[in-house]
């Protein structure tokens, strides 16, 4: 199983963007999934999480402007950003944990990351 992430870019302060990434190979039972984001010089952080019931989590400076969502039929997550910062810029990476439901085994994983890049 892996997850693979997709639309990443340059865009001006202001702008938009929309995330996605989805988990493909071997069938697997997510949990929650979850964004985060690394700026150079800076540790990873959380930006959003969703459970599989839907309930959602933001780091404070994005409240409001962006949105997680999921699409579990096509185990994918996505995170639609508005507003764009210069602060935004960071390689955003995926996260999913979970369970193999033919080895019952739990699994947590990342994602390649994705290079999100804002102008000022």
């Amino acid at each position: 199983v892996q997850l693979q992430a997709s639309g990443g870019g340059l865009v001006q302060a202001g702008g938009s963007l929309r995330l996605s990434c989805a988990a493909s190979g071997s069938t697997f039972n997510i949990f929650s999934m979850r964004w985060y984001r690394q700026a150079p010089g800076h540790q990873r952080v959380l930006v959003a999480g969703i459970s599989s019931t839907g309930s959602t989590n933001y780091l404070d400076p994005v409240k409001g402007r962006f949105t997680i969502s999921r699409d579990n039929a096509k185990n994918t997550v996505y995170l639609q950003m508005n507003s764009l910062k210069p602060e935004d810029t960071a390689v955003y990476y995926c996260n999913a944990d979970g369970i193999l439901p033919d080895q019952d085994k739990y699994l947590e994983l990342w994602g390649q990351g994705t290079q999100v890049t804002v102008s000022s």
